[in-house]
């Protein structure tokens, strides 16, 4: 497992080791062991996934304290464009983002530490998206911030995506009041 440093402190791209041959492939997905000297601390209570049409667009979503995320990220099928948005108000890189392609080929991972908001882009027909949360859905602590927000100015490569109701009516950054 090769463990890539981003622009971002706290925010990890995950390599994991492949084992391909003949009959397919085979990768060890998780691994708490491992997962503890990478990011001590956290522990994955929920795992969700979600299939996506091309150029669907969710996001940008977190959840409050006390009920904040943490997400280990991954695409199962497919490509998608994954972006993390610091809302940690203490942080130098508070309203900056970092995107990362992740797909079914290359297998790599985001890991998102709670005070981010993350969304993706499904760039292929049927992207099944995978993540494994360290807290509980919490509906009341759910938030959004516009994925098209102009301060926040995050390059999706798509101009017209199909986006929620709920994620079309995301608060703009400049209103943001960060619980982080």
């Amino acid at each position: 497992m090769k463990i890539e440093k981003t622009p971002i402190e706290g925010l990890l791209i995950i390599h994991p080791q492949v084992f391909s041959d003949h009959r397919g492939y085979f990768l060890e997905t998780f691994n708490q062991k491992v997962f503890n000297e990478i990011a001590s601390g956290f522990v994955f209570v929920q795992d969700n996934e979600s299939s996506s049409s091309m150029h669907t667009l969710r996001g940008l979503h977190f959840q409050a304290p006390p009920f904040d995320q943490g997400k280990l990220v991954r695409v199962v099928k497919g490509k998608a464009l994954d972006v993390a948005v610091d809302i940690r108000k203490s942080s130098p890189t508070y309203g900056k983002y970092v995107s990362v392609l992740l797909d079914d080929q290359q297998k790599t991972q985001l890991w998102i530490p709670p005070g981010f908001a993350h969304g993706f882009l499904a760039l292929e027909k049927d992207t099944i998206f995978s993540y494994k949360c360290t807290n509980f859905y919490h509906k009341a602590s759910e938030g959004c911030i516009r994925w098209n927000d102009p301060d926040l100015n995050i390059h999706w490569g798509v101009n017209d995506p199909i986006v929620s109701d709920k994620d079309t009516q995301g608060q703009l950054f400049r209103d943001f009041i960060s619980p982080f």
